[in-house]
């Protein structure tokens, strides 16, 4: 079919079904590949309304007062120094980790996908990690913490070292030219986004959100506690946006959905799982006010069935309960998409928020 526009002397010619079979090749990988960015049509319609998401949520660190923050870390009295070790290690680990997120997602993941809203959806989610890792040189320099501790935990501190690697060659094995019409590439992609999305993000971020928050639940660092809660809601977009892209690569490629390849996800948990309860030890050696170790370690396992339920894959820890219900009151964990209920979380643009009731909030 074909559509004529007639302009003063001079006539143009759509053919329509030539887009339609553009739209047709769009695909997660091995799709049209194009330099022109056509979004329209949608095919991958969650991936724009999750960059809608994602982009009306956007916060910026310097806009996050971090007067009590400084007073309290001063003053001896105000906080203990398990606290402040817990602050250090979020600091000392987050700070490299949302590097890492980022440089997986650009030089790896967004360059393998085909489909220009799925590269839309990614290019926004690297920038949520810029905003991440700035807000952490905010806390830093808030502190004044001398930033070389911070590069000599990447070494020095044997759990954040053993997490670091674990993602980082998954990521390293994807450097390189592979052919996606390969079953085991096909399966490494799939590996390392469920990886960085459901292993990463989606557990291992998890024992030092909940020690931070539990922390800001004190009074304690509320102006590090709200970066972290913004942060945690940009982690269940960046959760929900590597599951979505997961499940349709698995729907478009079902070769890859082998007994096999499912039981090495569950492992790669597995090892994610023990690596996290690794460092919470670390985070916390001893307990202290409203904080336990072993809800932490509990939590871990709680999450990590969450996510491997979320794939369609068998859980570690059948029957395992939530041991920290308070955190609830924070984060929805039964709606993914948006951890924060109380409207001071709902920190978006004002045009984002034209025409939008209290009800919506």
């Amino acid at each position: 079919m074909t559509k004529t526009f007639q302009i003063g002397n001079k006539t143009f010619l759509l053919d329509q079904t030539k887009a339609e079979a553009a739209f047709a090749a769009k695909k997660v990988i091995l799709g049209r590949e194009t330099m022109t960015f056509n979004l329209l049509p949608l095919k991958y319609q969650w991936a724009y309304e999750l960059y809608r998401t994602m982009k009306a949520n956007h916060w910026e660190p310097e806009d996050i007062p971090m007067g009590k923050d400084i007073e309290q870390w001063r003053d001896t009295k105000a906080v203990t120094e398990v606290d402040r070790w817990i602050i250090r290690m979020g600091i000392g680990y987050f700070s490299a980790a949302e590097g890492i997120v980022g440089d997986n997602i650009i030089h790896v993941v967004r360059e393998l996908v085909t489909a220009p809203e799925l590269k839309l959806v990614l290019g926004r989610h690297a920038h949520e990690e810029n905003i991440h890792a700035d807000s952490l040189l905010y806390m830093i320099s808030s502190l004044g913490i001398n930033p070389h501790e911070c590069e000599a935990m990447f070494e020095d501190i044997e759990t954040i070292r053993k997490k670091n690697e674990f993602v980082t060659g998954i990521s390293r094995r994807m450097r390189r030219d592979l052919d996606l019409t390969q079953l085991e590439n096909k399966q490494l992609l799939a590996k390392n986004i469920f990886v960085f999305g459901q292993c990463m993000e989606g557990t291992q971020f998890y024992g030092l959100f909940g020690m931070v928050l539990s922390l800001y639940r004190q009074n304690k660092f509320p102006g590090i506690g709200q970066m972290f809660r913004y942060t945690l809601r940009d982690e269940s977009n960046h959760i929900e946006l590597f599951r979505n892209l997961f499940m349709d690569l698995v729907q478009e490629n079902p070769e890859i959905w082998t007994d096999a390849f499912k039981e090495e996800l569950r492992e790669t948990m597995r090892t994610a799982v023990a690596l996290e309860k690794e460092f919470i030890r670390d985070c916390l050696p001893v307990n202290a006010v409203g904080l336990v170790v072993d809800d932490f370690l509990q939590y871990i396992d709680y999450i990590a069935d969450r996510r491997l339920a979320g794939c369609g894959l068998a859980v570690l820890a059948p029957g395992v309960g939530n041991p920290l219900p308070w955190l609830a009151e924070m984060m929805d964990i039964k709606k993914e998409q948006n951890f924060f209920e109380g409207r001071v979380t709902e920190y978006q643009k004002s045009s984002a928020l034209e025409g939008t009731s209290d009800d919506d909030l």
